[in-house]
């Protein structure tokens, strides 16, 4: 006869001594009684806020214990988002940011839980830059890259600095592509905060 699997559980307690007399219990009643297999790498004491549980981990602050995401999860995003952004990407920039939400959407509807707001700000900053290195790295050329600068309202003079040929990362960051691949360009493009959307399954 063959038994489900059992779900992830954390068990609190307030000491490590406490923790272990709780583990090697619980260990024989579910191997005893309910004939379970216990997984000896997946179950282990320690403290609260060095392990996680269903992507989330914990800290604390002011004497509160709060929420936050594990950096496993975090490490998780921003691969899938280094894909869906890779400077060798084709395909129209609005269907490259519909992707996107269709993710980071999806996403932030689980790790609403966290406690983390500024974690989701810089999120959002972090999407903006790949975006802005992206589209400046499709110009190629930097003949281009003046039109492309010129046509959305840079002065000349200024575009010349976005036509330069330093790295598609560090131009993503300079003045002149943050100002014609603006946050509001990007907004009007289609792409959704994260923060916003946090802010929004959490205070209304």
């Amino acid at each position: 006869m063959k038994f489900p699997r059992a779900t992830h559980r954390n068990i609190y307690v307030k000491t490590r001594r406490a923790g272990e007399r709780v583990m090697e219990s619980v260990k024989v009643f579910l191997e005893k009684k309910l004939k379970l297999k216990v997984n000896p790498k997946k179950s282990q004491v320690d403290r609260a806020s060095r392990v996680k549980f269903l992507g989330f981990s914990f800290y604390k602050r002011n004497g509160e214990v709060l929420i936050r995401i594990a950096n496993r999860s975090k490490e998780r995003f921003a691969e899938k988002l280094r894909r869906l952004t890779k400077r060798t990407r084709s395909g129209k920039l609005e269907d490259v940011i519909q992707e996107i939400n269709r993710y980071t959407m999806g996403w932030i509807g689980y790790y609403r839980l966290a406690n983390t707001p500024r974690v989701y700000e810089d999120m959002d900053s972090w999407i903006h830059r790949r975006l802005r290195q992206m589209v400046w790295k499709r110009w190629k050329r930097g003949t281009t890259r003046y039109r492309e600068l010129v046509k959305m309202g840079i002065p000349r003079w200024r575009a010349q600095e976005g036509a330069g040929s330093k790295g598609p990362w560090r131009m993503a960051n300079s003045p002149v592509i943050k100002e014609a691949l603006s946050n509001n360009y990007l907004r009007n493009s289609g792409l959704k905060s994260i923060k916003t959307r946090y802010q929004e399954l959490r205070f209304t």
